[in-house]
C-alpha cells in the first residue's frame, strides 16, 4: 500500500505518510482537515481499519454519534481490526444506549487483547448500565488489580458497587478516587448521587457544587444535585439545576428524562410529556426513557400506553428494569386489575427474587395475617440490607407498620411506623409555625367585605367539583361515589388549582388588591387546564385534598364551582395519615407533634370557611355518616352537585376507574366499618399526637 499518492499533500505521499498527515491534523486539533484527508484514503484504500477508525473518532468528538457508530463498525469489520479498534466501537454504542451492540464489541476487544485495560474499563462500564452487575464488578476489579493508583479505576468500581447496593464499598472507593486525585469532579458527581440516596442531602448537594465548580459542562453532577433536591421536596431547585443543564445540553437524553419526572412531580404534566417524547426521541431504546415516559403518561391518565412503556423499559438492557417492572404492577392496582397486578408483583419477585421494593409495594393490595411469609421477608431484608437505599428503608418500615397494624400488634406496628416517619421527616425541612402563620394570612385576607367586593367576577362554571380536607378524611371514596356517576368524571388529584393560582404569585398575598381581570384570568386559566381531562361529562372531580386552602378563592374565581369537605374523626385521620408514605409532598404528616398542630390550623381555617361560603357552593360530609347512611349520603351529594339520582352511585366499588391515592384498596370494596374509632387500639401509641390535638385517650 505504498508509492501511491493521494489526492492532497506533497507528491508522492505514501499511505503511512498520509494517515501520518492525517493524525497531526487531528491532534493539532485540524478536525476538518484531517477528516477531509482521510476521506481522500478511504477512497483510494477502502479498508483501511485504521482510517475508518479515525473518521469514528473524528464524527464523534464533533458531535455526530450515528456517523461515528457506522465508521467504527466499517472499521471493525475489516480484517485484523485492532482490539481498540472494538473498544472504542463500544463506548460510542453505550453513550448513545446501544448495549447489547455494545456489550458484543467490548467483549471482542478483550478476547483479542487480555491486557488492553481501557477495553476491560468499557466492558466492566457497560455491563454495569446494562445491570449485569457481577459481570461488572468482575472486569472493574480487574482494572483496578492492574492500575491501583487510578483514581478513574476507584471511581468506576465504586459505581458498580453502588448500583449493588453495597454503599459502604462504594463510598470507600469515591473516597480513594478523590485522595488520588482531589480535583476529580466525576468522583465529587458520583458521590454526591452516593450520598443522596443515603438521605444526605445537603453533603449530596455539596459534593455535586464542588464538581461543577472544576467542570462546570459535567452533566452529571447537574443530574444529581437535581435527585437530591427532588428528594428533599425542593421541586423548584431540581428544576433549576435541570434548566442550567439544558441550557448546556439542550439535546442530553438523561438531562431530559430527568426534567421529565421533576416536571411531573410538579404537575406540570404538558411539559414533562414534552420533555419524555423529546428523549425518546433521541434514544428509542433507552430504558430509563421509557421507564420515564411510563411515568409521565400514567400522570396524564394514560394507563394502557404507560403500561406499554413500563413492560419496554423492562424489557431492554439497563439497571430500571425492577422499577419498571413494580411501576407496572402498581399500575394495575390502580386500574382495579388486581388478579393481573398480583401475577405481576409474582412476575418482579421472579426476575428478582427477594426484592424488598416488590414486597413493600404489593403491601397496599392485601390484608396481611400473621405469619405472612412477606412479613419475614421485609424484615430480614431489614437485618440483612448492607447500604440499603433510604427510599427502600422507608418503604419497608411503612409496608411493615401496614402490615403490624393489619395483624393487631400495635407495639410492633409502631415500632416501624416510628421508624419510618422519622426517617421520613429527616429528608426535609419544614416549620409548623410557618405553616400556622401562612394559614392565618388566609383567613386575615378572606373577610367578609373582601367576598362581597368581588361576586361574580370570575370564569362562570358548574363543571369543578372540588373535594378538599386533610388526606385520608373519606376524599377517595367521597369521589368513587361521585364519579360512578355516567355523568361525573373523577379526575383525581389535580395540581391545576394550585398551578393557576400560584401563576398571580405567592398566595395569598399575590391577591390582595386583585382586580376583577385577574379573579377571571385565574377561572379561565384552570378551566383550560382541566377541560381536555372531563371525557365530556357535566362534572369533573378535582380530588385534590389540600385544595382547602383556596376555598374562600375558589368561588371568586369559578362561580358555581361546588366544594365539598371531607371530615373524618381527627385522630383517625392523623392515625391513617402518620401510617403513609405520601407520594407527594404532605410534610406535616411525618411527626405526631406536628401533624397534630396541622390538623388544628386546617380545622380553625375550615372553620372561617364554614362561616364565609353560601351553602349553594360549599357542603361538608362526614366520613362516618358515610359509612352509616351510604344511600342518603350519596343521594345528597348528587343533588348537591345538580345531578340526577343514579344508583350506581351505591355500588361504586364496582366502578373501574383509576385510583391514584393510598386508598386504593379501600374504595375497590364495599363499605366496611371497622375503620371507625381504630385508634383507640393504639391510644398508647399515639401519646404525642392526642396530647397536640388536645384529645384525651379514654
Amino acid at each position: 500500500m505504498s508509492g501511491t499518492p493521494t489526492d492532497s499533500g506533497p507528491p508522492q505521499l505514501t499511505f503511512p505518510e498520509a494517515m501520518a498527515l492525517a493524525h497531526s491534523h487531528w491532534d493539532a486539533g485540524q478536525a476538518q482537515q484531517a477528516e477531509q484527508l482521510c476521506q481522500r484514503i478511504v477512497a483510494k484504500w477502502p479498508q483501511s481499519s485504521d482510517t475508518l477508525h479515525l473518521l469514528g473518532l473524528i464524527a464523534h468528538a464533533t458531535g455526530r454519534p450515528a456517523l461515528a457508530i457506522s465508521h467504527l463498525r466499517q472499521a471493525c469489520l475489516t480484517q485484523g481490526a485492532p482490539a481498540i479498534h472494538f473498544s472504542n466501537l463500544a463506548e460510542i454504542c453505550r453513550q448513545q444506549g446501544l448495549l447489547v451492540e455494545a456489550e458484543q464489541a467490548g467483549r471482542q476487544a478483550v478476547a483479542l487483547d487480555p491486557g488492553l485495560v481501557d477495553a476491560w474499563s468499557n466492558l466492566g462500564i457497560i455491563l454495569q448500565e446494562s445491570g449485569k452487575l457481577d459481570d461488572s464488578l468482575e472486569c472493574l476489579t480487574r482494572v483496578l488489580t492492574l492500575r491501583p493508583d487510578a483514581a478513574q479505576a476507584h471511581n468506576n468500581l465504586a459505581n458498580t458497587y453502588r448500583r449493588l447496593d453495597r454503599q459502604d464499598r462504594a463510598g470507600w472507593h469515591y473516597q480513594q478516587a478523590l485522595i488520588l486525585d482531589p480535583n476529580y469532579a466525576e468522583a465529587y458527581s458520583n458521590l454526591s448521587f452516593l450520598l443522596s440516596s443515603q438521605g444526605h442531602f445537603d453533603e449530596a448537594v455539596a459534593a455535586g457544587r464542588r464538581a461543577i465548580e472544576l467542570n462546570p459542562r459535567l452533566i452529571d453532577a447537574y443530574l444529581n444535585i437535581a435527585e437530591a433536591e427532588t428528594q428533599r421536596l425542593n421541586h423548584g431547585d431540581a428544576l433549576h439545576w435541570l434548566n442550567t443543564l439544558h441550557s448546556l445540553a439542550p439535546k442530553h437524553v438523561g438531562g431530559l428524562t430527568a426534567r421529565a419526572l421533576v416536571l411531573k412531580k410538579g404537575g406540570l404534566l404538558d411539559e414533562a410529556l414534552h420533555c419524555a417524547q423529546q428523549a425518546l426521541a433521541l434514544a428509542p431504546n433507552d430504558a430509563s426513557v421509557h421507564n420515564a415516559m411510563g411515568h409521565t403518561l400514567q400522570a396524564l391518565g394514560w394507563h394502557e400506553e404507560a403500561l406499554a412503556h413500563f413492560s419496554q423499559a423492562a424489557s431492554l438492557p439497563g439497571s430500571v428494569a425492577e422499577e419498571a417492572l413494580i411501576a407496572r404492577a402498581v399500575l394495575l392496582l390502580e386500574s382495579g386489575r388486581k388478579e393481573e397486578a398480583a401475577v405481576a408483583f409474582e412476575q418482579v419477585l421472579s426476575a428478582f427474587p427477594g426484592s424488598i421494593r416488590a414486597l413493600a409495594g404489593r403491601s397496599d393490595s392485601k390484608t396481611f395475617k400473621t405469619g405472612d411469609a412477606d412479613i419475614a421477608a421485609m424484615e430480614a431484608g431489614l437485618v440483612r440490607g448492607e447500604g440499603l437505599l433510604l427510599a427502600d428503608k422507608l418503604t419497608t418500615h411503612f409496608a411493615l407498620g401496614k402490615a403490624y397494624l393489619d395483624t393487631g400488634d400495635s407495639a410492633r406496628a409502631f415500632h416501624h411506623l416510628d421508624a419510618g416517619n422519622r426517617l421520613k421527616r429527616s429528608t426535609f425541612a419544614y416549620d409548623s409555625q410557618t405553616a400556622r402563620q401562612w394559614m392565618q394570612s388566609i383567613v386575615g385576607l378572606f373577610t367578609d367585605e373582601f367576598q362581597s367586593a368581588r361576586q361574580g367576577l370570575g370564569a362562570a362554571s358548574s363543571l369543578p367539583v372540588f373535594i378538599v380536607g386533610m388526606p385520608r378524611s373519606g376524599t377517595s371514596l367521597v369521589e368513587q361515589i361521585l364519579a360512578s356517576h355516567p355523568r361525573v368524571h373523577g379526575a383525581g388529584e389535580l395540581s391545576s388549582l394550585r398551578l393557576a393560582v400560584e401563576r398571580k404569585g405567592a398566595f395569598p398575598q399575590s391577591l390582595v388588591n386583585c382586580s376583577a381581570q385577574d379573579l377571571a384570568s385565574i377561572g379561565h386559566d384552570y378551566l383550560e387546564r382541566i377541560k381536555p381531562l372531563a371525557d365530556g361529562k357535566d362534572r369533573l372531580v378535582d380530588k385534590m385534598p389540600g385544595n382547602f386552602v383556596y376555598a374562600g378563592l375558589t368561588p371568586l374565581i369559578l362561580p358555581g364551582a361546588r366544594i365539598i369537605h371531607c371530615r373524618r374523626d381527627p385522630v383517625d385521620t392523623c392515625l391513617s395519615c402518620y401510617s403513609k408514605q405520601f407520594s407527594g409532598d404532605q410534610p406535616f404528616s411525618y411527626n405526631q407533634i406536628e401533624l397534630g398542630q396541622f390538623y388544628r390550623d386546617y380545622d380553625a381555617l375550615m372553620s372561617h370557611w364554614r362561616q364565609l361560603l353560601p351553602a349553594e357552593s360549599f357542603i361538608e360530609v362526614d366520613y362516618e355518616s358515610v359509612l352509616d347512611d351510604l344511600e342518603g349520603q350519596a343521594r345528597r351529594l348528587i343533588d348537591f352537585i345538580d345531578l340526577p339520582w343514579d344508583g350506581a352511585c351505591l355500588d361504586f366499588h364496582k366502578t373501574q376507574r383509576v385510583v391514584r391515592t393510598a386508598s386504593v384498596n379501600q374504595v375497590r370494596q364495599p363499605l366496611y366499618k371497622t375503620s371507625k374509632g381504630r385508634w383507640r387500639a393504639h391510644a398508647e401509641q399515639l401519646g404525642p399526637l392526642l396530647a397536640a390535638l388536645g384529645v384525651a385517650d379514654s
